[in-house]
């Protein structure tokens, strides 16, 4: 039973939410000693295959929002401060069990459709247990009229899909402190 690893793929878009996701990924990884994680990104490519590594801690967070930097950088000292304890304590982890840790690009259409079966696929032939998502909490409705790729995810997926909201500030404490 020693050698049963627990394949968990996490999504990162290197949106705020995606951040989350990645934390709370680092923190299940910290306390899972036959997790394996894999991060993939998904970027805009013409034959739909997998693609090619990638080192996430070079490119994190991938592609920031210009709203999500603007609260990190024109925030007060507190704010910034947390966000780096953090950043600081997600990659730590990540290196420390980097054996553990692969990233994976997968290229595809940009439509929320088609990332969605490039996701899968890879899940599925990469023979996952679990999928961990950041989500912005839309609802049934408003996921419906605008397009949700982790709701997409979820009602699509054979494979058990975790979706992370928001970290609550006490889960983040913790974290930080262990």
């Amino acid at each position: 039973m020693s050698d049963f690893k627990f394949n968990v793929l996490l999504y990162s878009d290197g949106s705020q939410q995606a951040f989350s996701a990645a934390v709370y990924a680092a923190n299940l990884l910290k306390n899972m000693p036959n997790m394996h994680l894999t991060i993939v990104q998904v970027q805009e490519g013409e034959d739909g295959s997998a693609g090619t590594e990638y080192r996430w801690i070079d490119t994190w967070p991938v592609s920031p929002t210009a709203e999500w930097m603007k609260r990190v950088i024109e925030t007060d000292t507190n704010v910034k401060e947390l966000y780096t304890d953090i950043l600081t304590t997600t990659n730590g982890i990540f290196t420390e069990r980097v054996r553990n840790v692969s990233h994976h690009v997968i290229h595809c259409n940009p439509s929320i459709t088609d990332t969605v079966d490039a996701l899968l696929e890879y899940a599925e032939e990469n023979h996952f247990k679990l999928i961990i998502m950041g989500t912005r909490g839309l609802t049934t409705l408003k996921g419906l009229i605008f397009g949700c790729l982790a709701h997409n995810v979820l009602n699509r997926s054979p494979i058990p899909v975790l979706l992370i909201k928001k970290l609550p500030q006490d889960f983040i404490d913790g974290y930080c402190s262990a």
